[in-house]
């Protein structure tokens, strides 16, 4: 386990620096209010939202655990996860931009929304309950729909980087800077949860795929699956609900 220490040992330290480097570059803009310098350091907002999404956190244990134990095809996948991402991120956004002078009383502790994580963590029980439901009977969900509702529930969780970096550019006068940047923040984001939904695609494709001459195996083991992600899922949202 040394090996993942020392990992997000070098995650968090390049995340400051790219965070660092950031706020140096707002904070000329609000005094110069010349985008060009800004724009060129942009591009990094890719890769500071890529690492901080592969540190613990964004949900991807319960992105991945959703699409092992459903029917989502790929593409029904990356709209789960570019869904949930839009949502991560722009919820802080939208915290910082419209409740600003409440955010201290807002947030718990830094850089969490205690009242959005129970909602959150609430409405996806709801889809832990139902996954449970259609492995019982032997059915499956309704793809676009399902897979929407559970990237929507799973990013109302705000990420708390994109809080900061709104918060400090709205005290400087430049909202438009913070935007910018969560925006490049998203498609890190985005990015590195595509991988997460790939993997666990391609594994349940794959399994399923090996199982092809059991027709009956197949059927029993997609039921199973799906029990027992809707089962995890009920289970991380009934502890969070009761933290």
């Amino acid at each position: 386990m040394m090996w993942l220490y020392a990992w997000l040992q070098h995650a968090i330290a390049a995340q400051r620096e790219i965070y660092l480097a950031l706020a140096a570059r707002i904070a000329d803009f609000a005094q110069t209010g010349d985008w060009q310098p800004l724009l060129v350091y942009l591009p990094m907002g890719i890769v500071f939202g890529a690492i901080h999404a592969a540190t613990p956190g964004h949900s991807k244990a319960l992105l991945a655990t959703y699409l092992t134990g459903s029917s989502a095809s790929l593409r029904q996948a990356m709209l789960t996860t570019w869904v949930l991402s839009l949502v991560h991120i722009s919820t802080a956004v939208l915290i910082a931009l419209l409740a600003l002078p409440l955010v201290s009383v807002t947030l718990g502790s830094v850089g969490r929304a205690p009242a959005l994580e129970q909602a959150s963590r609430g409405l996806l029980g709801l889809i832990g309950l139902w996954m449970l439901w259609q492995a019982l009977r032997g059915t499956h969900g309704h793809g676009h729909r399902e897979g929407t509702a559970m990237g929507f529930m799973a990013g109302l969780i705000p990420c708390p980087l994109t809080l900061f970096v709104m918060t400090f550019a709205i005290t400087r006068g430049v909202p438009q800077a913070g935007i910018a940047f969560a925006a490049t923040m998203l498609i890190g984001v985005g990015l590195t949860l595509s991988a997460v939904a790939f993997a666990a695609v391609f594994f349940r494709q794959h399994v399923l795929g090996a199982l092809a001459r059991w027709p009956r195996l197949i059927d029993w083991f997609g039921r199973s699956i799906q029990a027992a992600a809707g089962l995890v899922i009920l289970v991380v949202a009934a502890n969070a609900v009761r933290a």
